[in-house]
């Protein structure tokens, strides 16, 4: 059946998400949130800040699944959440860089996003001095005579995003590794304050550049929950069938890289002939490789046209037959088994206590996915399976991208035969209230992005936090490398391929 042609009765548009609201709380009912999430009782989904506040977002057990709270910091500080929960440390440390604001007994006060180049605005709103001189952070210290470091970036040889790792290495087992990251650090919160609905859009949508559609599905959800905005059904499909292909293509983009990095570039070659299908038939279908743009709060900008259909459906069998050949090409190579099986091991237990998303978290036990939590729409309407897996090691993450893969090809065959005619994009005005907001749950290719923002009645954002999955898996990268050897790194890395630029907003 013609997706830009099916004709249906007319549907009623329907919520893209609901309207979380948020909730002031003091230190004790703060640290009663903290203790809970230490003992697993909850998730943390972000932590962020403001110039005299922070909030908070957890995933709850129970209905509703989301509770955002605030707590107000007259002076400057607020009870340490990293100190009783490790996952939130590194969100305390960006916290005390943008805004000055100091988490109390922090077990880790070094700064994050700061490399000693700007200083950051007080709450008074004074300025500190500039430091000008050499980055002074201080690498945990590792002790044994046999040990030695060994320093790799932040400059790398492929043409990827800077992040230092520093190695200790007892020969060529990892010891231990920490991260140093912050330096594609770009001031997304401040360029958010103040921007239209139109300019924050064109923001979010380049957050992270492989996750185009999924940042700016996100944002969009989140100002569409902020002013009640029913999109369009036709909207909300093309929307999805946007977001599966960027999935699939990045997919099938890390899977033949994994291979690539266990010197298996036969496999890349392979999958980076489907990858690349399916980005020209996006740019076929919505005009843009990436499908940049393309999401607006409110619906769509652009239709599927019958042509572009009809290519969609065609590249679908394709891959179908493309699939089994290449799960057979990697289940059956055993040198390739040989560098992937064991290798990178996270454990369950970790994976839960930092919500891991993604095929990351899916590889290690924790099924996740925004998709079936959340349930927004139209996911709820459409028959798939998410990956899973409890191995944990990079051979377990390739396999959950491979069921994905199917996953994802389910979802595109079934929007391009069910979609409704209509509209794609919903008229909305502003309310006459001064503000709103709105949050937004989306499941990305590497897992959930949070969005969070407070915008005024006049369409002006006053405040937008976006949180990237790669907060919680760069952290789990550093616990998969340990005991294995320096040379498996690229391999364990590729596995999680994390976020710089979404990290480091």
């Amino acid at each position: 059946m013609n997706f830009a042609s099916k004709q249906t009765a007319a549907q009623p548009s329907q919520p893209t998400c609901l309207p979380w609201p948020r909730e002031i709380v003091d230190r004790a009912g703060w640290l009663a949130l903290a203790e809970s999430l230490a003992k697993g009782e909850r998730e943390l989904l972000s932590l962020w800040g403001e110039s005299s506040s922070v909030h908070m977002a957890v995933l709850e057990p129970r209905e509703p699944p989301l509770r955002i709270v605030t707590l107000e910091c007259p002076e400057g500080a607020f009870p340490s959440v990293g100190r009783l929960h490790p996952p939130a440390s590194r969100l305390e440390r960006a916290i005390h860089d943008l805004f000055g604001l100091k988490p109390e007994d922090a077990p880790d006060r070094r700064p994050w996003l700061d490399h000693g180049r700007w200083g950051v605005r007080q709450p008074c709103g004074a300025p500190q001095e500039i430091n000008t001189s050499r980055d002074p952070y201080e690498f945990l210290p590792t002790e044994g005579e046999p040990l030695h470091q060994i320093p790799v970036g932040p400059v790398h040889a492929g043409i990827i995003e800077p992040g230092h790792f520093r190695f200790s290495a007892n020969g060529e087992t990892v010891v231990r590794l920490e991260e140093r990251l912050g330096f594609v650090h770009k001031g997304i919160d401040q360029l958010m304050s103040g921007a239209s609905i139109e300019r924050a859009a064109q923001i979010a949508a380049r957050v992270s550049g492989d996750s185009t559609v999924a940042y700016s599905l996100a944002f969009a959800q989140a100002v569409e929950a902020a002013f009640d905005v029913n999109v369009p059904p036709r909207a909300i499909y093309l929307r999805a069938l946007m977001a599966e292909l960027e999935r699939l293509a990045n997919h099938f983009g890390d899977i033949g890289a994994i291979c690539n990095d266990a010197a298996f570039s036969l496999m890349q070659a392979h999958c980076n002939l489907v990858r690349e299908r399916i980005l020209r038939e996006s740019a076929s279908a919505f005009g843009h490789r990436l499908m940049m743009d393309r999401i607006a709060p409110g619906g769509a900008v652009v239709d599927l046209k019958p042509e572009s259909a009809t290519a969609l459906y065609a590249m679908v069998d394709w891959i179908e037959l493309m699939t089994p050949r290449l799960i057979a090409l990697f289940g059956d190579t055993t040198s390739l088994q040989d560098r992937t099986v064991g290798t990178g091991f996270v454990s369950e237990a970790l994976a839960k206590q930092y919500a891991c998303g993604g095929y990351v978290g899916r590889a290690s036990g924790r099924a996740f996915d925004a998709r079936k939590a959340i349930g927004y729409a139209p996911y709820p309407q459409l028959a798939f399976a998410i990956g899973a897996s409890k191995e944990g090691d990079v051979d377990a993450r390739v396999w959950v991208r491979f069921d994905e893969v199917k996953a994802s090809l389910q979802i595109v065959r079934q929007i391009l035969d069910e979609a409704p005619a209509g509209p794609i994009i919903a008229a909305w005005t502003l309310p006459d209230d001064w503000t709103r907001e709105g949050a937004a749950l989306v499941e990305g290719f590497r897992g959930d992005i949070f969005v969070w923002l407070r915008m005024r009645a006049d369409g002006v954002v006053q405040r937008c936090h976006f949180r990237d999955p790669s907060w919680f898996q760069w952290p789990l990268l550093e616990a998969a490398i340990e005991n294995n050897i320096v040379a498996d790194f690229p391999l364990c890395n590729k596995s999680f391929n994390c976020s710089y630029s979404g990290h480091d907003l």
